[in-house]
């Protein structure tokens, strides 16, 4: 792995390099979406079967498009007794996190008669894509539909594409029932998305979609962000490991490699302040990669986008981590908590020798849902509050507003809106 020197220029190239990743990068991508969601906005189920047949070889209709209570049970039936134990370990952790995000709807009253409040209402109805294919992703399933569940949604719909024998994997659909999905469709892709954006004779349209999935998926989610609300639109998987001369050199290489073997595009990024530190990593990660199953995809991803770092000192590696803003974080220094309360910028941060970054991945708790590519700088993991709206309320008495009705009038007179001071003047004269 290329161990280079952290200054100035190598910041900024390795930037531009990882900013190459995110999907609006990807224009040629975005005509074929479009037609996609346009196709499925005017044809509905009949468009929608025919993108399923074509892109997943699945004979979907509306007779079969919905997942059944036999098809669930017969998933429940396959699945691995122990692996159901530990899902549901997994489950209770992050339920048990995601309720102390939820906030109550509150109110203010004044002794002039004036009350201001917010209140919170949970969303109606959320779709929850799934990826499916070459990759099963039961976590994925949990760590999105809890969250809605937690909030109060009414209905969690999910979509996930199926074989070519028109099934659904058995971890995928045990997950989502034990998470409290509502109901489960068979079809995948943009196509998907767009169903869910827009309603079609099968599938009913929802108020927000969440969920990762590939370039196409990306992409309908931001072509349909208006008509629905969506979580975030995510770019490949991504870890930075910041390390002292204290940090384990084989346990840190395994971290980074967990993360590169999610796709070729994948970022692996070590910054540390030791040079030994940086050799051992390089010569660890060589040696995982003759044994580690996924190698192909690990090397091409080390190839592209991983890196070693060598800062002279621990304030320029943290300038660099705040400036990366990576998706996960971990913190592998002598005083880890110090060190975190200088991160600006992180997704997720784990800190210590043993909160390797899989820990969240599958059953620490907080959601493995996070912002990539730089967004970390202003975006937030997937939470309740990703599944509630907030109202504002605002009562008044008589006396409260002729206490304050000629700052109104002098206010909206100052912006030439005659009718909005008119509408207070009314009621006093």
């Amino acid at each position: 792995m290329r161990i280079v020197k952290l200054d100035k220029n190598s910041k900024k190239d390795l930037l531009d390099k990882l900013l190459k990743r995110s999907p609006s990068s990807y224009g040629e991508f975005e005509d074929r979406v479009y037609d996609i969601v346009s196709n499925i906005r005017k044809k509905g189920d009949e468009a929608l079967f025919d993108y399923t047949k074509q892109f997943d070889g699945a004979d979907i209709s509306p007779e079969n498009i919905l997942v059944t209570e036999e098809e669930i049970k017969e998933a429940y039936d396959k699945i691995d007794d122990e692996l159901l134990a530990v899902m549901r370990r997994a489950l209770k952790n992050i339920r048990e996190f995601h309720e102390k995000q939820k906030i109550n709807s509150w109110f203010d009253a004044k002794p002039d008669g004036s009350i201001l409040g917010q209140k919170v209402t949970a969303l109606g109805r959320v779709g929850v894509y799934v990826p499916g294919g070459k990759a099963v992703y039961p976590s994925s399933v949990l760590m999105n539909v809890l969250p809605a569940k937690v909030a109060g949604v009414d209905e969690i719909i999910m979509t996930t594409p199926p074989g070519k024998d028109g099934k659904i994997c058995e971890t995928t659909l045990v997950a989502a029932k034990e998470a409290g999905a509502d109901k489960i469709y068979k079809v995948g892709g943009a196509q998907a998305v767009a169903a869910m954006a827009f309603g079609t004779e099968s599938v009913p349209k929802v108020d927000k979609i969440v969920g990762p999935g590939n370039i196409y998926v990306a992409l309908a989610k931001k072509a349909v962000y208006g008509h629905v609300s969506i979580d975030s639109i995510a770019g490949p998987s991504e870890i930075l490991v910041l390390a002292d001369e204290s940090a384990n050199p084989r346990f840190v290489a395994a971290d980074l490699l967990s993360q590169a073997e999610h796709d070729e595009m994948a970022s692996a990024i070590l910054i540390t302040t030791s040079k030994e530190i940086a050799e051992k990593v390089s010569e660890e990660i060589d040696g995982f990669l003759k044994v580690l199953s996924r190698r192909d995809i690990i090397s091409k991803s080390i190839e592209n986008y991983g890196y070693i770092l060598l800062a002279d000192n621990m304030e320029d590696a943290i300038d660099a981590v705040n400036e990366i803003a990576s998706e996960h974080l971990e913190i592998v220094t002598k005083d880890p908590w110090l060190t975190m309360t200088k991160v600006k910028n992180a997704g997720a941060m784990f800190l210590g020798t043993y909160s390797s970054e899989p820990l969240g991945d599958y059953f620490a708790g907080p959601n493995h849902v996070l912002p990539t590519n730089g967004t970390a700088k202003f975006f937030s993991a997937l939470s309740v509050d990703d599944f509630i709206k907030k109202s504002s309320v605002i009562s008044y008495s008589e006396e409260a507003l002729r206490n304050v009705h000629k700052d109104i009038i002098k206010f909206a007179e100052s912006e030439q809106l005659t009718a909005h001071a008119n509408s207070i003047k009314v009621r006093f004269e």
